[in-house]
């Protein structure tokens, strides 16, 4: 039987801070677990700023990045940041973890490879456990870290080699869309995977991230959270780029969407009314978003809960942000969540 679904709020880190903080204690008050954020620093304010007042704003959430990359910091210097951010806080942090697309890509750089984003994996997991690790031939270890921990690293992914990769070495898996199709095709990878490995794959935390917003005026919505079908589009370019319209690795549910994408401004990234994201068709919002009233919403994660999903994570760019945190409080939260 399903267990209870815990709840994040995923947000972006516009100036001024203060708005970040409002929002991350408003979802702690309505039983929202996880505060996660952007990790784009030239699009937005440094996420790791936010995170030492999110956690000093807050009394239980846990944070971390939705998603960073082994890019755009040195691997130690993330692993010194959540080190510090738990030695003084406890231990109230968690990394989600991608190759990198709007922080490289608009610095002029390219994701990183499936071997360094690993490798970086291991360097930091063992840097903020204490351990002393091989940073690239050098014996490094954080000598002020006298209790360290396991940092939990949830993998970001869309294609088989990442989703293999998840299964490998990842505590959790983060599918940032809420198509259940496409869910249990990427989550059957995901656990093939960590059998193969030897890994126990229910021993994996499964998130599902993905806009809501709750309401009635299902064309406002739509209008609303088109823009996170060109988010999604970046990373589909590339896996067809590389995989070209092979079903067994690109299902038709995620490709077939894109054939209409003409170009794509990181200038609008994750933001409402995104002028590069009029390819997104309806159908397209209502597979990948969650939306309508709160009925629709509990039914939804209902389904994507009995296949696996323990963790929901909430996209909140739109323009109703406090009354879709406060509709998951009074409403969906309860009907899902930890009793």
């Amino acid at each position: 039987m399903s267990g209870p679904l815990s709840f994040g709020v995923v947000l972006q880190t516009d100036p001024p801070l203060s708005r970040v903080l409002e929002l991350a204690k408003r979802a702690e008050a309505n039983g929202f677990s996880h505060g996660w954020t952007f990790d784009s620093h030239v699009l937005w304010q440094e996420a790791f700023v936010a995170y030492t007042l999110m956690l000093a704003a807050t009394q239980r959430m846990i944070v971390g990045p939705m998603v960073s990359n082994p890019g755009t910091r040195d691997w130690t210097v993330l692993a010194s940041m959540f080190a510090t951010l738990d030695q003084h806080f406890g231990p109230r942090t968690i990394c989600g973890m991608g190759r990198g697309d709007s922080a490289l890509r608009v610095i002029g750089r390219t994701p990183r490879s499936l071997a360094d984003t690993e490798e970086a994996i291991g360097v930091i997991r063992g840097l903020v456990a204490g351990d002393e690790v091989d940073y690239r031939g050098t014996p490094v270890r954080l000598a002020w870290v006298t209790e360290g921990r396991h940092l939990p690293v949830w993998m970001a992914a869309y294609g088989p080699r990442m989703l293999d990769m998840t299964g490998r070495v990842a505590d959790g898996f983060i599918l940032q869309l809420a198509d259940p199709q496409i869910l249990a095709w990427t989550l059957d990878t995901v656990r093939t995977a960590a059998s193969d490995a030897g890994r126990d794959p229910d021993s994996l935390s499964v998130a599902v991230v993905a806009p809501a917003y709750v309401g009635d005026d299902l064309a406002h919505q739509r209008d609303q959270l088109r823009w996170f079908g060109g988010m999604v589009g970046n990373h589909v370019v590339d896996l067809v780029d590389r995989y070209g319209e092979d079903e067994a690795k690109v299902p038709a549910a995620l490709s077939v969407y894109i054939k209409a994408r003409r170009a794509y401004d990181y200038r609008h990234h994750g933001k409402a009314g995104s002028p590069t994201t009029d390819f997104v068709t309806d159908e397209v919002v209502d597979r990948f978003c969650v939306l309508g009233p709160v009925d629709n919403h509990i039914a939804r994660l209902q389904e994507l809960r009995d296949l696996g999903v323990d963790h929901f994570g909430v996209y909140l760019m739109h323009d109703d942000q406090e009354g879709t945190l406060d509709a998951y409080g009074s409403s969906i939260i309860p009907a899902l969540g930890p009793q």
